[in-house]
C-alpha cells in the first residue's frame, strides 16, 4: 500500500486523489468524444465534469459522514477534511441532480447527455477504485487465501480497524481483533476489471441503442449489478435482509434501469 505517493514541503500527493483525478479525466475525455458524435457542443463536457467533480465529492463526503455519524461527532474536523472517506452513491446521486439542474437551465435533454456520460462514468469509477486499493482505506474485501490476496496493513484503515464492527469476521480471531497482516480480497481491483469489461460492452453498443436514454438505463443496470455482486465479499455491515446499504441502493438502481429500459423500448427510435 502507498497512501502517500509524494511529499513536497507542506504538499502531499495522495494515491487516492491521484486515481480519482485520473478517473475524472478519462470520463471527461470519453464524454467529450460522445458529445461530438451526438452533434452537441463538446465544451459542455468540461463544465459537466467540473459539476460532477465538485458535487460528487461533496455528496460522497456527506453520505460518508452520515454513515459514520458517531466517528464524525468524535472528530468532526478530521473526518470532514480527511483525504479519504467518500461513499460513491452519495456522490453519484448528488452529482446527477446537479447535472440535471444545469442541463435544464441550458435547455439540453438530460437523457441525451446522460447517454454520453454513461460509458465513461463506469470506466472512470473503476479507475478511481484503484485509489482505494493503493490507499488501503477499508474498501477492500474479506479475508481470503487466494494467491492474489493482498496485505493492507500499511493502508490508512488496516484490518484491525476495518473489521472491528464486523463480528461475523472478527469473532473468528483471538480477542475479536483481526491482525493487520491478514490477507484480503483486493475488491477495488475486481471492480476495475468488471467495470472495464462492462465499459467495453457499452462502448460497443453506443451507436446502436435507441432512443435516447437507453444507454443510461443500461449503465444503471450494469453499475448496480457490479456493486451488488462485489458487496458480498466487501467489508460492510449488513443493514437489512442480510444486505448492505450499498446493495440496497444498487438493487434500486437495477430496478430503475430495467423499468427505464422497458419504458423506452416502447418509444420509436
Amino acid at each position: 500500500m502507498c497512501p502517500r505517493l509524494l511529499e513536497i514541503g507542506p504538499f502531499t500527493i495522495y494515491s487516492y486523489g491521484l486515481m480519482l483525478a485520473i478517473g475524472f479525466i478519462v470520463a471527461s475525455y470519453l464524454l467529450t468524444v460522445e458529445l461530438k458524435r451526438k452533434g452537441l457542443d463538446p465544451n459542455y463536457g468540461s463544465t459537466i465534469t467540473l459539476i460532477a467533480l465538485v458535487a460528487g465529492v461533496l455528496g460522497a463526503k456527506i453520505l460518508y459522514l452520515l454513515e459514520n455519524w458517531n466517528l464524525f461527532l468524535a472528530d468532526p474536523t478530521g473526518m470532514t477534511f480527511s483525504p479519504g472517506g467518500l461513499t460513491f452513491y452519495g456522490g453519484f446521486l448528488f452529482a446527477t441532480l446537479s447535472i440535471f439542474l444545469y442541463l435544464r437551465k441550458k435547455k439540453l435533454r438530460f437523457l441525451t447527455v446522460a447517454d454520453a456520460v454513461a460509458p465513461g462514468l463506469l470506466l472512470g469509477y473503476g479507475i478511481a477504485r484503484l485509489g482505494c486499493h493503493f490507499a488501503g482505506d477499508g474498501d477492500y474485501g474479506i479475508p481470503t487465501t487466494l494467491p492474489w490476496a493482498t496485505d493492507y496493513s500499511q493502508g490508512t484503515y488496516p484490518p484491525s480497524l476495518a473489521f472491528r464492527n464486523i463480528p461475523e469476521i472478527a469473532n473468528n480471531y483471538p480477542g475479536g481483533i483481526v491482525p493487520d497482516h491478514t490477507l484480503c480480497h483486493p475488491t477495488p481491483v475486481y471492480e476495475l476489471i468488471l467495470c472495464a469489461i462492462l465499459f467495453w460492452i457499452m462502448w460497443s453498443l453506443r451507436k446502436r441503442l435507441q432512443p435516447h436514454g437507453r444507454m443510461f438505463t443500461l449503465y444503471l443496470v450494469f453499475a448496480g449489478i457490479e456493486r451488488f455482486s462485489i458487496e458480498f465479499i466487501r467489508i460492510n455491515p449488513r443493514v437489512a435482509m442480510g444486505l448492505t446499504e450499498a446493495q440496497l441502493i444498487a438493487a434500486g438502481l437495477v430496478l430503475i434501469g430495467i423499468a427505464g429500459w422497458y419504458v423506452l423500448s416502447k418509444k420509436p427510435a
